[in-house]
């Protein structure tokens, strides 16, 4: 009986010792993102490869930016020829282009760990990952972005940034960096810690004033003379109209809350997870948000039990019973008798969700089969051993 209690003790430990790894491996894999896990990309480009960007993403196709041709990479002051960004490290596949997108490379596969691709032509670029340039590598940055509408005689707009009063500059020399040509404004960023910008074209020799900005996102539209306005909310959905969002939430989600935003740009309605409070109003959890979004969550007991991502259509009132974290009803016309409890049933809308990560989602880990198969084969052995032992006795 004694080898058969141990037996049965070493079996039980293994299986707790899979079950106890196997979640927080899911875990790790989910923080890698959220941690803002980061990998450094150089390229050396040809001469007539002007303004190179990089595209990234994974195997899954989840992509790393919102569209072609991806986020400009910086030119390195002390490497000639050679310009870098730091790309989430889970997209490993990626693609180097220039030319506002016209000129590409073949995908290229990454390993882990910091990278250096030399692109000979579109057809040829090869990578290593030891260090190809001199000197220390850049360090990772906050950034934020700068969008950059400019008057027709503004050619080859750049963007120069620094921090006052103390004059910390955020690029190496004037006039800056190349923003980035897109359909309807030109895009570039700048490190948080700036406060101040000025717009620039023709090599420089027209520009704007000194301009003091916050380091959140915003868009700024500048004319011939230089002068500008400055909006921290894309102009083109400004003049959308509010909408009203009413919520029937399950009983037991305490203090609910909304969070609201716009895909697939990612522009949020209110500046912090969880959101603003759903009040209420006419027998509704109500709030009235910009008219742009498209995308909204519906949480509970701060945050910490939400729906999952819920499509709605941009510019339209909307009604949305919630049943659980995972079962949601959207209507463009108030429903009739719409109550939502713990335990109602009602459709599950996994059809209308955008196919993007959510930042908010939650991964509930599930025992491995592993787990099952190792308790199984405990099972089977003590059931074998007992009757060996009774046959011998």
């Amino acid at each position: 009986m004694e080898k058969l209690r141990k037996l049965f003790v070493s079996m039980l430990l293994m299986a707790l010792i899979i079950a106890a790894v196997s979640p927080a491996a899911v875990y790790a894999a989910d923080s890698k993102t959220d941690n803002g896990d980061m990998r450094l990309v150089y390229a050396n480009v040809p001469d007539d490869w002007k303004n190179p960007c990089l595209w990234a993403w994974n195997e899954a196709g989840d992509q790393a930016y919102e569209a072609w041709p991806g986020e400009a990479m910086t030119p390195d002051s002390n490497n000639k020829g050679w310009y870098y960004i730091y790309a989430p490290s889970w997209a490993d596949h990626i693609i180097v282009n220039a030319n506002a997108g016209e000129t590409q490379t073949s995908e290229i596969v990454l390993k882990d760990g910091n990278t250096w691709v030399t692109v000979k032509d579109k057809d040829n670029a090869e990578t290593v990952t030891e260090q190809q340039t001199k000197g220390n590598l850049p360090k990772y940055e906050e950034t934020f972005k700068i969008h950059v509408k400019v008057d027709d005689s503004w050619k080859e707009p750049n963007l120069w940034a620094w921090s006052a009063p103390d004059g910390k500059n955020a690029f190496d020399k004037w006039p800056g960096v190349a923003l980035m040509s897109g359909e309807k404004w030109y895009t570039g960023k700048a490190p948080t810690w700036v406060n101040s910008i000025i717009v620039n074209a023709n090599g420089g020799d027209v520009k704007t004033e000194d301009i003091s900005v916050d380091p959140a996102e915003l868009w700024l539209t500048v004319d011939k003379d230089g002068k500008y306005d400055l909006s921290y909310v894309d102009p083109e959905k400004a003049s959308v109209p509010n909408i009203t969002v009413r919520v029937k939430a399950p009983s037991d989600w305490k203090s609910p809350n909304l969070w609201a935003w716009s895909a697939p740009d990612g522009t949020n309605a209110f500046a912090s997870w969880p959101g603003e409070t759903l009040e209420e109003k006419d027998g509704w959890l109500t709030k009235e948000v910009p008219g742009w979004v498209n995308s909204i969550i519906v949480n509970g007991n701060n945050g910490d039990v939400q729906t999952q991502d819920i499509s709605v259509d941009a510019g339209k009132d909307v009604w949305v019973v919630v049943t659980s974290a995972d079962k949601n009803q959207v209507y463009y016309e108030e429903p009739k008798d719409a109550e939502a409890t713990s335990t109602s049933e009602t459709v599950d809308e996994e059809t209308d969700k955008p196919d993007t990560s959510k930042k908010q989602s939650k991964t509930t880990p599930v025992i491995p089969i592993t787990v099952v198969v190792i308790i199984a084969v405990a099972v089977i052995c003590i059931v074998v051993v007992a009757r060996k032992k009774k046959n011998k006795a």
